[in-house]
């Protein structure tokens, strides 16, 4: 009996595909918001800090499950981790890379996102650690004022 050749397979559907990757960004940017290390978000989901890190590399997917209680842990409603996302990751969906619907010659692009960046993150977290509202305005306004002199030089 002669069996059909096994169908070929599409590996960008399951292997860093943009939206996991767009997902853990998200799960990265409000651990690292909240203050929490790696090893605590994987402490309190059962799970090793290895595992957290590759969630948020998008190397593993996240199930549906799993997301929920991350939500539940990182205090935010699901639709979060799916804010922001842009028209590319979208289309890199895996039931559309699967079925070549609405991706163009850029495919699965990643797009880098200044707020995904460690530095951005510390950044945000010292400056809302200070707690008068006016100090915070004016460290605001300097760096503002920092950022405009380096952009005319």
């Amino acid at each position: 009996m002669v069996r059909d050749a096994a169908p070929e397979r599409n590996y960008r559907i399951t292997n860093n595909n943009a939206i996991d990757l767009h997902v853990g960004k998200r799960v990265r940017l409000r651990r690292t918001l909240l203050g929490l290390s790696q090893e605590q978000l994987g402490a309190e989901l059962n799970v090793t800090f290895q595992q957290v890190q590759k969630y948020e590399r998008g190397a593993n997917r996240i199930s549906a499950s799993r997301l929920w209680d991350i939500s539940q842990i990182l205090d935010v409603p699901m639709g979060y981790f799916f804010e922001d996302m842009s028209e590319s990751t979208m289309r890199s969906s895996p039931r559309r890379v699967a079925s070549g619907v609405g991706m163009g010659a850029e495919g699965a692009e990643a797009v880098k996102d200044p707020m995904a960046r460690r530095e951005t993150l510390e950044l945000v977290r010292a400056y809302y650690s200070i707690e008068a509202p006016a100090v915070r305005k004016r460290v605001a306004d300097m760096v503002r004022a920092v950022a405009a002199t380096l952009v005319e030089t």
